[in-house]
């Protein structure tokens, strides 16, 4: 059959250390992972489900970009975060076999229209227009389990214009990233090529255009990124 369109190229995630890289093929983020951001957001964290949210896979650009700052907003916040790689297809994956399934792990962050998200939240709308966002989900080089092995725990720290806004340890997530897949992969069956943005510590605040955003996993490529002007 004959395309109406040209098909869009698909967005590949680089892999640290080796030639080939990752086709993303869908976004997941978990809300409120670490206890210190549920309390910054007005929330108690407690041990209640994982919820979860998408982003399209075009929202996800390399360390390095320029992404800019998005129309519709006044607010556009940073959220660091450890993103996990899933490596083969499942559903109903146990949390003592959800290794089995990880690929890899990276640094990204989840920019976030907090002045959209609040306005859903109060009118009890999804969090679409303040999370699906144009290159929304920066993302440094990933690291194959192989190379780097399992990350459970590590320091997870975000810097603005060289100074400290966000810092953490995986060791401190609410909801582990086994228990996370466990979860996740009892709603929808996870997929080779699929990302999952695991939450970000406390300390999460508004940029704005010239900001230099710099992210960091201890294990893991930082992340580097830049605010541009406002999104014509």
């Amino acid at each position: 059959m004959n395309l109406l369109f040209d098909a869009p190229s698909p967005v590949v995630a680089g892999i640290s250390g080796h030639d080939a890289g990752a086709p993303v093929r869908r976004v997941f983020c978990v809300g409120r992972n670490y206890a210190a951001h549920a309390r910054e957001m007005g929330k108690d964290p407690d041990r209640e489900p994982p919820f979860f949210f998408t982003k399209w896979a075009e929202a996800v650009v390399p360390s390095g970009s320029t992404i800019p700052y998005p129309q519709a907003t006044e607010d556009y916040h940073w959220e660091i975060e450890l993103v996990v790689l899933i490596g083969k297809s499942g559903i109903h994956i146990a949390a003592d076999d959800a290794r089995d399934y990880i690929a890899g792990y990276g640094v990204g962050l989840d920019m976030t229209r907090r002045d959209l998200q609040a306005q859903a939240k109060e009118m009890g709308r999804p969090w679409d227009t303040g999370k699906n966002v144009v290159q929304s989900a920066p993302l440094a080089p990933l690291h194959l389990v192989k190379d780097v092995g399992h990350i459970d725990k590590g320091r997870i720290a975000l810097e603005v214009n060289g100074d400290l806004k966000q810092e953490g340890d995986i060791a401190d997530l609410i909801w582990s990233i086994d228990e996370v897949i466990e979860h996740l992969s009892g709603l929808y069956r996870l997929e080779q090529g699929d990302l999952i943005y695991t939450g970000t510590p406390a300390g999460v605040g508004a940029c704005k255009p010239g900001d230099r955003l710099i992210g960091r996993v201890e294990g893991l490529s930082d992340l580097d990124i830049t605010i541009g002007p406002r999104e014509a």
